[in-house]
C-alpha cells in the first residue's frame, strides 16, 4: 500500500471521526451552557423562596413574642393597679379613722377649754357683780 492509500483509508476515517466528535462535543457544550443558566435561574428562584419562607416564619414568631409581651404587660398592669387601689384604700381609711380620731380629740379639748372659759368668764362675771354691788350698795 502506498502512502496515498494508507491516507484514504487510515487517515481521512480518522479525521472525520475526530471532527464529528468535535461537532458533537459543541452540541453537548451547548446543551449544558443551556442547563447551568437553567439551573442557575431555578436556584436563584427557589433560593428567594426560601428567603421569602424564612422572613415570613421570623414575622410570625416576632409578631407571636410581640404579642405574648404584650398581653404579660397588660396582666401585670391589671394586677399592679389592683394592689394600688387595696393599697390607697387602706391609707383612705387609715387617714380617715385618724382625722375621725384626731377631730374627736380635738372637739373634746375644745369643749373642755370652752367649759374653762365659760366657767372664767362667769367667775369674771360673779366678781364684777360683787364689785358693782359693793359700790352701790349704800354705806
Amino acid at each position: 500500500m502506498h502512502s496515498k492509500q494508507i491516507m484514504t483509508w487510515f487517515v481521512l476515517p480518522v479525521l472525520a471521526t475526530g471532527l464529528a466528535l468535535t461537532a458533537s462535543r459543541t452540541v453537548v457544550a451547548q446543551d449544558t451552557a443551556k442547563q447551568d443558566v437553567k439551573d442557575a435561574g431555578t436556584d436563584t428562584k427557589d433560593a428567594a423562596k426560601k428567603t421569602g419562607h424564612a422572613i415570613a416564619k421570623g414575622t410570625k414568631a416576632v409578631v407571636h413574642k410581640t404579642k405574648e409581651g404584650t398581653e404579660t404587660a397588660a396582666k401585670d398592669t391589671g394586677h399592679v393597679t389592683k394592689e394600688a387601689t387595696v393599697k390607697t384604700k387602706e391609707g383612705t381609711e387609715t387617714a380617715a379613722k385618724d382625722t375621725g380620731h384626731v377631730t374627736k380629740e380635738v372637739a373634746t379639748k375644745t369643749a373642755h377649754g370652752t367649759k374653762k372659759v365659760v366657767h372664767g368668764a362667769a367667775k369674771g362675771t360673779e366678781k364684777t357683780a360683787d364689785k358693782v354691788e359693793d359700790k352701790t350698795a349704800p354705806k
